[in-house]
């Protein structure tokens, strides 16, 4: 075994908050999405949680395997944003919705 090795999956990591954050609450640090499972303050370290399913609120019906995305406030939306998460179920109308976050984004590639 590799002893540099700091995560064996890298699904449950510490990144720095870059604004306070809540627990329960969906984030966006650099690449990384996920669900912040502890409080932070801006500099603090954050534990995310890059997989599973959280009942979170939605500004917007969803439909099963939809894709939702983040805005730039941590709102999560079926408009315009970043990639975020997939709806697990579907729902009428916006608030709570279970959503199923990506972890990590595809980086793009400059040549």
């Amino acid at each position: 075994m590799a002893l540099n090795q700091r995560y064996t999956e890298a699904k449950h990591i510490a990144l720095t908050a870059p604004a306070d954050i809540e627990s329960g609450a969906p984030v966006q640090i650099g690449q990384f999405v996920g669900v912040a499972q502890t409080t932070a303050t801006k500099g603090e370290k954050v534990t995310v949680w890059l997989d599973g399913s959280y009942d979170l609120t939605v500004d917007g019906a969803v439909t099963e395997g939809q894709l939702v995305n983040i805005k730039t406030d941590g709102t999560l939306t079926t408009g315009i944003g970043t990639p975020f998460g997939i709806a697990v179920v579907e729902t009428a109308a916006a608030g709570t919705a279970e959503i199923a976050p990506l972890g990590k984004l595809q980086a793009k590639q400059s040549n």
